[in-house]
């Protein structure tokens, strides 16, 4: 049996499983962009589209955080609806079976690092970035049990936020010794510059809906005909956990500073959501950095990733590690 035979029977099934009719599936189309689970947009008669995410299978190597990513990306699209947000919806869950799977409505738009460029779009971009903070501040209104990953690829929630954020640390860092990737500072140095910093978290009483991955690669951008362009999606919720909203500002304005995005603040204010930078936020913010560039670097082993990808993220990522961790030696208490 060739794959896409067992490509397009895995998709029927899956249908099926749904109540959804399988014999109306038109088309299978494999989507671009993820980087760990397989991607499918499946099209029926009816013009109905879906998206089915396919895990890995075990054998193939990742980081420890990333087991079970199904199970977290459905409890985000779950908390997305509590939360009255744009993103897709779960139909089916197969997330304990032999090949996990999780199976969705498809958003409409496209994503907005490509439908939104150059000098004229700036007015729009604007509006879309102001509307932006109002889905996010949305987000960050929902609550979870406890602190961390659901998924449990770390062990059960935490009770307190230090304990879960530093167990994450722990993880990423296990994972770069494990797979020799290049950091510019010895894992253990940037442990103890974290470690030392966690204290700063034990403001965080409340765990949060966090996406983590809110670049704009994973926000769709929609254009009915006639109108203005407005936000299709947020998508791709599989790196989500319960934590500290100030958390989402880093892959918000990835590789640079939030709080230089004006448009996106104000939303973020009117929606009710709480945007303050003094030294304690700061020192929280900038650990914050400091995990998701770690995520960046490491991640390029397992995804053996070419040649121009390492250097892009030695050249663009690692100096950006390195300035999170000397803003939080120069602002955290000693």
């Amino acid at each position: 049996m060739g794959e896409s035979t067992q490509i397009w029977e895995r998709a029927r099934r899956v249908l099926a499983e749904a109540g959804l009719p399988a014999d109306r599936l038109t088309r299978v189309r494999p989507l671009t962009g993820g980087t760990y689970n397989a991607v499918e947009e499946l099209l029926l008669t009816d013009g109905s589209r879906y998206v089915l995410k396919v895990a890995p299978a075990p054998t193939v190597p990742g980081l420890r955080y990333e087991s079970r990513l199904l199970v977290s990306e459905a409890e985000f699209y779950r908390a997305a609806a509590e939360a009255g947000v744009s993103a897709p919806h779960v139909e089916a869950a197969g997330v304990d079976t032999a090949v996990p799977h999780l199976l969705m409505t498809a958003c409409p738009g496209e994503p907005w690092n490509r439908s939104l460029a150059g000098p004229g779009a700036e007015p729009e971009r604007a509006s879309l970035r102001t509307e932006l903070g109002r889905q996010v501040a949305r987000l960050h209104t929902v609550t979870g049990p406890g602190f961390g990953y659901p998924s449990g690829a770390l062990g059960p929630l935490a009770s307190d936020w230090r304990t879960a954020f530093g167990g994450m640390v722990e993880a990423i860092l296990d994972d770069a010794r494990r797979y020799r990737a290049p950091l510019p500072r010895p894992a253990d140095e940037v442990a103890r510059t974290i470690r030392a910093a966690l204290p700063a978290l034990d403001e965080v009483t409340t765990a949060c809906l966090v996406h983590f991955d809110l670049w704009e690669g994973n926000i769709l951008l929609d254009r009915p005909a006639g109108e203005e362009p407005r936000i299709g999606g947020l998508i791709d919720g599989e790196r989500m956990f319960w934590g500290d909203p100030l958390a989402d500002f880093v892959s918000l304005a990835l590789l640079g500073d939030i709080r230089k995005d004006e448009a996106f603040l104000a939303g973020y204010r009117e929606a009710g959501g709480r945007a303050d930078f003094d030294t304690p936020a700061q020192v929280r913010l900038a650990l914050y950095r400091a995990y998701l560039y770690l995520i960046m670097l490491s991640e390029t082993i397992p995804r053996a990733a070419d040649a121009d990808q390492q250097r892009w993220v030695q050249e663009a990522v690692a100096p950006e590690l390195v300035a999170a961790l000397e803003e939080i030696e120069d602002l955290a208490p000693r």
